[in-house]
Formats: C-alpha cells, sequence, structure tokens
C-alpha cells in the first residue's frame, strides 16, 4: 500500500500545475481572440483601398484623430499598440511554456505517432507562429515605425506607400504566403479558444465550433489577400 504522506505533495504539485496549464490557457484564449478583433478591424480598413486614394487616407488619418478631444491626438492608435502589444507578450509566453510543459511530460518522443483527430491547421501552430512573427515585425518596419518604400517612393502617404509596395510581385507573394499562414493560425487557434473557454462540449457545439473557425480564418486571410492581389492586378492603381 502506498504511504499517503509521501504521495500526497506529488498529487498537490500535479493538480497546482493543471491549474496553472489552465490559466496559461485561458491567457492564451483571451489574448488569442483580442488580436482577432484587431485583425478583423485591420482588414476593414485596408479594404478602403478599393474606395480610393482619398477615402483610405482620409480613414487613416481619422484614425489618429479618434477619440479626441478625451483622448490626445495619435492616443487611441498608441493605446491599441500597446495593448496589442501585451498581448502579443502574454500570448507568446504562454505558448512558449505551454510547449516546456508538453515536452518536459513526454520527454521521449513516439516511435510512431498518430494521428490525434486534430484539425490540419493545429499541426503548423508553433511554425506558423513563428513565421508570423517575423512578418509582424517586417510589416511594421514597411507599414508604420520604418516605412521602408521598396521602390523608393514616397513614404508619408499611406495610400501610394500601400500600392508601391504590393505593386512588387515578390512582395505580393511573400504578403499572400504569410496570410495563408494566418488563415492556418487562426483556423487552428479560434476553434482551440472555443475549446479552452468551454464552448465545445457537445458535438452540435464542435461543429459549430469548427464551422466558426474555418469561417473566420476565410473570411480575415482572403480579406487581406485580396488587396494586394487587386494592385498586382492593376485594379487598385
Amino acid at each position: 500500500m502506498a504511504d499517503p504522506v509521501t504521495t500526497r505533495p506529488t498529487l498537490v504539485d500535479g493538480a497546482r500545475a493543471s491549474r496553472t496549464s489552465i490559466a496559461l490557457k485561458l491567457l492564451m484564449a483571451v489574448s488569442g481572440l483580442a488580436f482577432v478583433g484587431f485583425v478583423l478591424g485591420h482588414m476593414y480598413g485596408n479594404l478602403k483601398a478599393f474606395s480610393g486614394h482619398d477615402a483610405f487616407n482620409e480613414y487613416a488619418h481619422h484614425l489618429r484623430e479618434f477619440g479626441e478631444p478625451l483622448l490626445p491626438h495619435m492616443g487611441f492608435i498608441w493605446l491599441m499598440r500597446v495593448g496589442l502589444l501585451i498581448a502579443l507578450i502574454v500570448h507568446v509566453a504562454a505558448a512558449v511554456e505551454l510547449t516546456r510543459r508538453a515536452r518536459k511530460a513526454r520527454p521521449v518522443k513516439y516511435v510512431v505517432k498518430k494521428h490525434t483527430g486534430a484539425i490540419p491547421a493545429s499541426r503548423l501552430m508553433r511554425w506558423g507562429g513563428f513565421t508570423l512573427l517575423l512578418f509582424i515585425v517586417w510589416h511594421l518596419v514597411n507599414f508604420t515605425f520604418g516605412k521602408v518604400n521598396v521602390q523608393g517612393g514616397e513614404t508619408d502617404d499611406p495610400y501610394n506607400l500601400l500600392v508601391d509596395t504590393f505593386d512588387v510581385w515578390w512582395m505580393t507573394l511573400i504578403y499572400l504566403a504569410a496570410m495563408a499562414m494566418l488563415g492556418a493560425h487562426l483556423h487552428h487557434g479560434v476553434w482551440s479558444s472555443l475549446q479552452t473557454l468551454g464552448l465545445t462540449g457537445t458535438a452540435a457545439s464542435r461543429a459549430r465550433a469548427k464551422t466558426i473557425s474555418f469561417a473566420i480564418a476565410i473570411l480575415i486571410a482572403g480579406g487581406f489577400s485580396i488587396v494586394p492581389i487587386a494592385i498586382l492586378a492593376g485594379i487598385i492603381d
């Protein structure tokens, strides 16, 4: 018979680790859903390019003035940037820690990998997340902080910078590859978030969650991709 005194600390440690892992998954879910809200708004802004130069630049200008006079000029944008940075740090830190715990719990890899029934996008999450992180850095350099015009044109005009960027075929190709990765990440990420939040307890709710995650992935990845494609095709110029 096992000694209850000697086994109790292990049980307590295991319960504590389990609660911590659940908390980390909740942090990943909430921070991930915050990014979904942001990219939906960002996609809407990108689609303004179809309305022409003035409409796109007016939208960009109003973002800088949003909330005035309650907020200072650019106040809303900086609040959003700080919030997204915090969400990014939380999301990445939670992902790294959960990965570390998973590897520690299974130090020896299986000889034969079994298909667990997870959606295909789940197998791209780690490398996809790292790829998206690199893309975000470049995207900020390209359009926000560095404002790099690969054609050597002006950088102070948001619409013209957008068009000059995606009028270069390889820039559009990089962007489309990143959007494909984003779609895969969203597909599994939204599903996983809904699962973590307890919204997949029945067969019907699981089917609904898979439909929602797939629809969001297609909507966002497709919505972002259509603008550079239209620019490269000469529809937006």
